[in-house]
């Protein structure tokens, strides 16, 4: 018996990394499983074959999480396949660095749209089904650079930082529902990086972290797991910093 026998799980950005291994962390537990991604549908139905052969059911569906229509239609989709959405994890999202003075409206758009708008936006989408069923359990991303600030990352921080607003009000209003939101911070993650060019030349790396190391994909998907099982049932409005003892607040 999973922990998470018969559960429904949607994970955004679960192509690759991160957003992949807690999909695969969530079906071994029994969760049957959506698969999200933005462009790639091979990445995204190569994630769900690898969910499906741990005996659940797993829906790919490529969808962009910063256009309403498309995350609506990705909601919908879910809701006709499976009836609800128990568990909802909102791991998509883009860190562009430019200096502030350089930033145009289409610039932060183009951030805030994705990390935070299609956050919201999807949350409201399946949150009927959570407080029907008086269970539900999401998950939004933040990252250091929320906390420590950073050079050319003002918007990145700015919406990521929303996203920790938004869970504290959630999970406020909606605890008398059995639903309770959390966010994980990542520090420093061994990942394959889409989008070297973010960082400018320095990728991220273990300069800096007390336990002398980066952190590993599965780390922070258990990280996810513990928040969404009863395991973490008594941690709700909480923000997770899993960064091997970095401090900065």
């Amino acid at each position: 018996m999973g922990r998470l026998d018969g559960k429904v799980a949607l994970v955004t950005g679960s192509g690759r990394n991160i957003g992949r291994t807690t999909v695969l962390k969530l079906a071994a537990e029994g969760a049957h499983v959506v698969v999200n991604s933005r462009t790639n549908r091979a990445e995204a139905e190569a994630v769900a074959r690898e969910a499906q052969a741990r005996g659940v059911k797993a829906l790919s569906i490529v969808a962009d999480v910063g256009k309403k229509d498309q995350v609506d239609a990705m909601a919908a989709k879910v809701l006709s396949e499976f009836g609800r959405v128990d568990i909802l994890i909102n791991n998509a999202a883009v860190r562009p660095h430019k200096p502030f003075t350089e930033l145009t409206p289409q610039d932060w758009e183009a951030v805030r749209s994705v990390v935070l708008d299609g956050a919201l936006y999807l949350t409201r989408a399946v949150i009927d089904s959570m407080v029907k069923n008086r269970y539900g359990r999401i998950v939004f991303f933040t990252g250091e650079g929320a906390f420590m600030g950073g050079s050319g990352r003002a918007h990145v921080s700015a919406a990521k930082m929303g996203l920790v607003g938004l869970a504290r009000g959630l999970a406020s209003e909606f605890a008398p529902h059995n639903i309770r939101v959390n966010v994980v911070c990542p520090g420093s993650i061994d990942t394959s990086r889409a989008n070297p060019e973010w960082y400018q030349g320095r990728t991220p790396n273990a300069g800096g972290i007390p336990l002398g190391r980066q952190g590993t994909v599965d780390e922070i998907a258990a990280t996810c797991l513990f928040l969404v099982t009863d395991d973490g049932g008594f941690i709700t409005g909480q923000t997770i910093h899993a960064n091997g003892g970095v401090a900065y607040y």
